[in-house]
């Protein structure tokens, strides 16, 4: 063993126990790589300030300003003493609070024009914006001329940070770091990049630019180190994408050739509809790659209500007249419940196969779930294995080791971003050779983002809708500024009603004995509804002291003695026995309920064509795809759809703007476009899959489309030519400290 490689040195040796402790259980930071990975967040000029008008509330900040006023207040009748100081940047101002006998000392120090670094949590206490008992460090402090002139001349980094770490603490850390770099001049530090990639690319040297970003002298400085960071990330990412993909095309698969006058056939034969030219081509695309003897792993993209199961299903059929055996699998029992039902309905007595009455080249369609009864559970493993039932849809039950398939030959996948690749590679060993895998989302997910997270797959996008659905309508009821508009959104429900058609209302959370669901929990903060597991929603919650989110038990009770009494309401959540939810959606379906109070279960999968309104309640507590999921199970017969976003929110908040744009467009791919932007990008990539996430530091999946394509072209060059990466040694450790890292993660997740 030679010394141990720069990077992988810990933090423990080079900066004393006590301060990696620190780093290492607040920011974990453990090795030399971790901290000079840990990038600034942004950076401060001496002479400019932060914008303390952009201050995000509720967040662990640090800002550079500069002392306006100073004043001492006492209260509880003079007991008590608070330091009340204003600090301003031009753009605003922030009070910073000090109480007690710390006050005084501090007195002394934070007189007016004094500039300084104040870190701490941002929080609003009379409509001003403040900072309790902020750490700081005076950047003017008498320390000798030659630390206030590098100081003066300096670009501040600003790192992320926490309450226990403040930025210029990791600003020392990360100097003594370099130091030792720069010592040793960089050895042991392995470039990812070829180096005619780089010089072709007119890319930074790896040294230079981790100088650059953390110790910038100019603003041309940072943009050189952020154009070499990102290029590492994204052409490592890439190149695990790419290993991937020729690592799956090298796999032999049975190819499944569609035989005619098959089920396949006399399934088209009975078709009430035309298929629409998207989903011929797709189909075309699906059939094109079955017929290949290299499994076909592809990414079906389609909105909501646009086909996608009817083309999935062909492909299913198709592949059990080649005499193979397909599987669907969904992410919940409802989903994959509701799918069966539907394939059953859309093949009619095709689905019968072997029974009395079913057609002649029939074959049977089962269900497995984990709750399912264990008689129905032996006779339906009993199908697979004799090879009677040619279609299976089920949930995860389905990768258990007791499941035993005759010959599988295609795996359909219902929303990818709930199944990691572990999961893929169990189904696979099911088959004699690894089956066909079409994964299918309704998440319309933007060009880039399907190259980081879904970089192994090849896509098909499905962006019309079929014959015969109508547009949807949709209207933000402001409740708070208009309660009038609030009344007559029940007006419009119970019109619908008369109307003979059918409604759903969409609350935010179950209730409070009943716990939570779809990550709202109203958490430690007692019923404050601040979620930190969705960050879509965090982001929707930054006005700290709101009423709790409304609840489906509450609003029930509401409506029943309200506006809507008289009407037949029921209750769906994801509380409710299985059984009690499969009778509810039953009646639902069969228009023997007017209306359906739910939370978001009813977001995927739900057909219920005579719907035509939808009420969202807090409709601001949801995110952008997420509205326009739920937005999609109206509209879907030939009566126009409605659906109206209540919110308190007021005019002029962000939330109101995320609300106008899905009001706005029923374009699900600009709405993802709109939701990306407004989210922060790890939250993107943290949903879709864990890996990458943790690999990204700089590079920024919406704004570097560019970067990202053209790495997947060299990636892609690079595994062509030397699949085993034999001459790139550094670019192999690269790779192999990435795939350690999402392996941890999958197993983490597992």
């Amino acid at each position: 063993m030679g010394p141990v490689p720069a990077l992988h040195e810990p933090l423990k040796k080079i900066l004393g126990g006590s301060t990696a402790k620190v780093m290492a259980e607040h920011l974990d930071l453990h090795t030399a790589g971790d901290l000079l990975h840990h990038y600034p967040r942004r950076y401060a000029e001496r002479g400019e300030l932060t914008r303390l008008a952009d201050l995000p509330l509720d967040e662990h900040v640090t800002v550079v300003a500069q002392v306006a006023k100073a004043a001492m207040k006492t209260f509880n009748h003079g007991k008590g003493v608070r330091l009340e100081v204003v600090v301003t940047d031009g753009s605003g101002s922030l009070t910073l609070v000090f109480f007690g006998r710390g006050a005084y000392a501090r007195e002394k120090e934070l007189i007016p024009g004094r500039r300084g670094m104040f870190a701490g949590k941002v929080s609003v206490f009379n409509r001003t914006r403040q900072l309790l008992h902020p750490d700081y460090e005076l950047l003017d402090r008498d320390s000798g001329a030659d630390a206030a002139e590098a100081f003066a001349g300096r670009l501040l980094p600003i790192y992320p940070a926490c309450k226990q770490f403040q930025s210029w603490k990791l600003t020392k850390a990360v100097d003594t770091l370099l130091d030792l770099f720069e010592a040793e001049q960089w050895q042991g530090l392995t470039d990812p990049l070829p180096p005619s990639l780089r010089d072709g690319r007119g890319l930074a040297e790896l040294p230079d630019a981790f100088r650059k970003v953390h110790r910038p002298r100019t603003k041309a400085d940072i943009e050189d180190a952020r154009a070499r960071l990102k290029w590492d990330e994204a052409f490592v990412l890439q190149v695990a994408l790419a290993r991937r993909r020729h690592a799956d095309s090298q796999l032999p698969a049975v190819a499944r050739k569609p035989v005619a006058g098959g089920i396949l056939d006399a399934f088209d034969a009975k078709l009430p509809f035309t298929l629409t030219e998207g989903q011929r081509t797709v189909s075309a695309e699906i059939f094109d790659d079955l017929a290949t003897e290299h499994p076909m792993h592809r990414l079906l993209q389609g909105e909501v209500g646009s086909g996608k199961t009817m083309v999935a299903l062909r492909a299913m059929l198709g592949v059990v007249d080649a005499g193979g055996q397909a599987a669907m699998l969904a992410p919940t029992e409802v989903l994959a419940q509701q799918h069966h039902r539907s394939v059953v309905e859309m093949m009619g007595e095709l689905a019968e196969g072997g029974m009395l009455g079913g057609a002649e080249h029939g074959t049977k369609v089962v269900l497995l779930t984990g709750s399912m009864g264990v008689a129905a559970r032996r006779q339906a493993l009993l199908d697979l294995v004799t090879g009677e039932a040619g279609i299976v849809i089920g949930t995860h039950a389905l990768i258990e080791d007791k499941v035993q398939f005759h010959d599988l030959g295609l795996v359909v996948v219902d929303e990818q971003h709930r199944f990691g690749v572990e999961q893929r590679d169990a189904l696979r060993s099911k088959g004699k050779q690894p089956p066909h895998l079409l994964v299918m989302t309704a998440t319309p997910i933007p060009r880039t983002v399907a190259m980081t997270v879904f970089g192994d797959l090849e896509t098909s996008v499905l962006d019309q809708l079929p014959a015969g659905r109508s547009p949807i309508a949709t209207h933000v009821v402001p409740a708070k500024d208009k309660p009038h508009f609030l009344a007559r959104t029940w007006e419009r429900v119970r019109e619908e009603i008369e109307g003979g058609h059918q409604a759903y209302v969409v609350c935010p959370r179950i209730g409070d004995d009943l716990g939570e669901e779809n990550g709202t929990k109203p958490g430690a903060k007692g019923r404050s509804g601040s979620s930190k597991s969705d960050p879509e929603k965090a982001a929707a919650e930054a006005d700290a002291e709101r009423r709790p989110p409304l609840a489906v038990v509450d609003v029930t009770e509401q409506l029943t003695k309200g506006p809507l009494k008289g009407l037949r309401v029921e209750v769906l959540h994801g509380r409710m026995q299985p059984e009690a939810k499969d009778d509810v959606m039953r009646r639902f379906a069969a228009g023997e309920v007017d209306v359906l109070v739910a939370t978001t279960v009813i977001e995927v999968g739900v057909n219920v064509p005579n719907s035509t309104v939808m009420v969202i309640m807090d409709a601001d507590r949801f995110g952008v795809s997420q509205l326009h999921q739920l937005r999609g199970r109206v509209g879907r017969g030939s009566a126009p759809g409605l659906c109206l976003l209540v919110t308190d929110a007021p005019e002029a908040s962000p939330a109101r703007a995320r609300l106008a744009a899905v009001a706005g467009t029923l374009d699900g791919f600009e709405l993802s476009r709109i939701d990306l932007e407004q989210r922060r990008e790890g939250d993107v990539l943290g949903q879709a899959q864990s890996g990458v996430r943790s690999s990204l530091r700089m590079l920024t999946v919406i704004d570097d489309e560019e970067v990202i394509a053209a790495a997947r072209e060299e990636a892609a060059a690079v595994v062509a030519a030397d699949p085993e990466l034999a001459g790139l040694p550094d670019l192999r450790t690269a790779l192999d400290a990435l795939l350690d890292e999402e392996r941890e993660q999958y197993l983490d997740k597992g």
